[in-house]
């Protein structure tokens, strides 16, 4: 049980999060208002694969330039590439999924992101707990 009481890693595990859901939400979001914007299509079987890749991209980017201060270019994207893609793929679809309970679709809209975000923070939280604690790895460290 003390596995799970360091607060000192929660809060690691939680800026962690924060840096991927910022990516994530940055490509994700991003993709969504094009789609919502400037086409007609609204299938999510179109919008959703499109969205969850762009949003991994931006994270690994985001975390990639984080990594960067503390080591050569090389390395920061290999790190950044396998030490969070769980965590990513997992906000991913927290977040689409919670969109389109909340909206009935992939949209963009006042009501539904702050909800979204709050569920993509919270699903692969525990993850990037565990993960700290384990392997002792994190995106920002």
């Amino acid at each position: 049980m003390e596995f799970w009481l360091q607060k000192d890693k929660w809060i690691s595990a939680a800026f962690n999060t924060f840096v991927c859901l910022i990516g994530c939400s940055i490509g994700d979001f991003g993709t969504i208002l094009y789609f919502q914007i400037f086409t007609d299509i609204e299938s999510i079987f179109v919008i959703m694969p499109i969205a969850i890749v762009n949003g991994i991209l931006t994270s690994i980017l985001l975390e990639t330039l984080l990594l960067l201060r503390s080591m050569n270019f090389n390395d920061a994207i290999k790190t950044a590439i396998g030490m969070s893609l769980i965590s990513m793929v997992s906000m991913e679809l927290a977040m689409n999924m919670t969109d389109i309970i909340l909206e009935g679709s992939l949209t963009i809209s006042l009501s539904s992101i702050i909800p979204v975000l709050i569920v993509g923070f919270i699903v692969p939280w525990p993850y990037n707990y565990w993960r700290l604690i384990k392997y002792n790895k994190g995106c920002c460290k």
